[in-house]
């Protein structure tokens, strides 16, 4: 067995202030040490070379060379190596985060949007920033306690084995399931046709879940309801991100919207969404509220699960793809009991195998897959059924 040793950990960014302040919050953590720092990513990838770091943060906006340009480089020599991305909490900053994960960025942490204030800056990084790198890099440098998922920003409420992964991101395993899964429950079980497919995934959710609508027809014959940890603009650029790179129509839900077939509406970050019926011949409805955060999240997948399985029961087809902590456990429980069923994405093709090693491990999963196979694997499900195969 590899002995534990500390997280070694390359800090990138142009300014003075966030470098200290990033260094000091990392520095205070026993398991990491940060082996250096870079003024730019031209110099940052030569520190890579000499350091050999187990994760890097990046920041997006700096001289000689970016951050963006800095990753896609990073990803040409050191195709696994975790890179989490500093970004500003406005649009220009989750469209830029957004790309940067489409380049192979590991996770995001948003920037401290006040300098002047050091211990709010410290709070913040250190609330986003630890949990990631533990997930990212823990395991890599033998690290097995667990830990808790990391709260979403400050200023938003608490938030293959077979083939390879659709997903560009660097494949790193995880440390909240510390065991080997159990094998899925086995035997005839008495479930009915899909009527509704609900998505939930955190770290290393939005390339995978790209992949997965990619590989799903504009015809396809269901709705999907998601949730994406994500803090408020990043989701609405995801949305449309989305829209304009699936043959599936994909929206932020807005609340009150009616369950359409082939349409995807994505959870706002900061929100619950939840599905509520809408009388006894019309398809249930979105209904979005600022409960408090389950699992640390808001929106958060268990509630978004348990609110689908009260609506379609039996014909609630679930998925749980990459992402750190245990969301959606407690929600796949509750979808089992009623009958449906729960497709997640196995430890190799994961980011980070937490949510989906949670289900995995409580004996919840009826199948675990890597993640080229799970678009074929529901779409097999929803073509078994007579109605649903030849619907639209």
């Amino acid at each position: 067995m590899t002995a534990s040793r500390r997280i070694r950990v390359l800090v990138v960014d142009d300014s003075i202030v966030v470098r200290k302040i990033v260094t000091d919050v990392l520095s205070q953590d026993p398991h990491i040490d940060v082996v250096g720092t870079a003024v730019n990513g031209r110099v940052g990838l030569t520190k890579i070379a000499q350091l050999e770091p187990d994760l890097v943060t990046l920041d997006v906006e700096m001289p000689e060379m970016d951050g963006l340009s800095a990753l896609k480089a990073i990803r040409e020599k050191w195709a696994r190596l975790p890179v989490i991305m500093f970004s500003t909490l406005t649009e220009p900053g989750a469209a830029v985060a957004l790309e940067a994960l489409s380049l192979g960025a590991s996770d995001y942490v948003t920037k401290p949007a006040n300098v002047g204030s050091v211990s709010e800056s410290m709070a913040s990084v250190r609330d986003q920033l630890i949990p990631r790198v533990h997930a990212l890099a823990g395991r890599a440098a033998g690290i097995t306690r667990g830990t808790t998922p990391p709260p979403p920003p400050r200023g938003v409420a608490p938030r293959p084995a077979t083939g390879s992964p659709v997903a560009s991101a660097p494949r790193t395993i995880g440390r909240q399931v510390g065991h080997v899964a159990a094998a899925p429950r086995s035997g005839p079980r008495a479930t009915s046709a899909p009527k509704i497919l609900a998505i939930g995934c955190s770290t290393g959710g939005p390339q995978a879940l790209t992949g997965v609508l990619q590989a799903l027809p504009g015809s396809f014959p269901l709705p999907i309801v998601v949730v994406q940890h994500m803090p408020p603009v990043f989701t609405a650029q995801f949305a449309a991100r989305l829209d304009r790179t699936c043959q599936l129509t994909v929206v932020e839900a807005k609340g009150g919207e009616s369950l359409r077939p082939g349409t995807v509406y994505i959870a706002p970050g900061d929100y619950h969404m939840e599905l509520a019926a809408a009388g006894a011949k019309a398809p249930p409805v979105t209904t979005l509220n600022q409960g408090p955060p389950v699992c640390f999240c808001r929106p958060a997948v268990d509630v978004l699960f348990q609110s689908v399985a009260a609506q379609y029961g039996a014909g609630t087809l679930a998925v749980v793809l990459t992402g750190m902590g245990h969301d959606g456990r407690t929600g796949a429980g509750r979808i089992r009991d009623v009958g449906g069923s729960v497709l997640v994405q196995d430890e190799q093709s994961s980011v980070v195998w937490g949510m989906p090693g949670a289900i995995a491990a409580a004996g919840l999963a009826d199948e675990i897959l890597p993640l080229d196979s799970i678009a074929g694997a529901i779409r097999t499900r929803v073509s078994a059924s007579p109605t649903l195969a030849g619907a639209r």
